[in-house]
């Protein structure tokens, strides 16, 4: 599979993430708790370079389109989304493996950037449910879901174990094509 997706509106662009172009991201992956709730290791180049050929290999696989974000407000490159644990057959897909920098965080960025995957996901990509995992203990994410009109459908006990050896509790968000249509039409 081959990612030719580009997203964009006037704040962000979402442009395909590939081994030529992950080095924008080395800057801003090497912040220090970043990634925090997340199990993902980035923190250096090397790590970075392997996260991203993970990413190649889900795209391959046909589970994953992954993007690099860049902010047109600040003209810099801001961090990485993706679609993920695409089910094609049952038209369901997570968007997550999102991380901006310390300084994109509450600037709308990461609104305008999931709004965008969500529309192309349920009017281009014909999905039916879109998910988000979420760190319980993640306030600011969930918060930023709910916004979007996503409901919390369960939270999975002890899911995932983080890079610091703990293991977190997962929210599952869901957000259905016709909420969203309902909500932005």
């Amino acid at each position: 599979m081959k990612n030719d997706i580009t997203l964009g509106n006037e704040r962000v662009k979402l442009s395909p993430l590939t081994l030529d172009n992950f080095e924008h991201l080395i800057p801003i992956a090497s912040q220090k708790k970043l990634v925090q709730f997340s199990p993902s290791d980035i923190e250096t180049p090397s790590s970075l370079k392997s996260y991203v050929e993970t990413a190649i290999q889900q795209l391959e696989a046909g589970t994953s389109i992954p993007f690099l974000v860049y902010d047109k407000l600040h003209e810099k490159y801001a961090g990485c989304t993706r679609y993920m644990n695409i089910n094609h057959k049952n038209k369901v897909l997570h968007i997550g493996s999102t991380w901006i920098g310390k300084e994109f965080q509450s600037t709308g960025l990461n609104s305008q950037m999931k709004k965008l995957m969500l529309d192309f996901a349920f009017n281009n990509l014909n999905f039916e449910k879109v998910e988000f995992r979420i760190d319980e203990r993640n306030i600011a994410s969930r918060k930023a879901v709910e916004k979007l009109g996503c409901t919390l459908e369960g939270i999975l006990r002890k899911d995932v174990y983080l890079l610091n050896g703990f293991k977190r509790n997962t929210c599952c968000y869901g957000l259905l094509r016709e909420e969203w249509l309902d909500k932005n039409q």
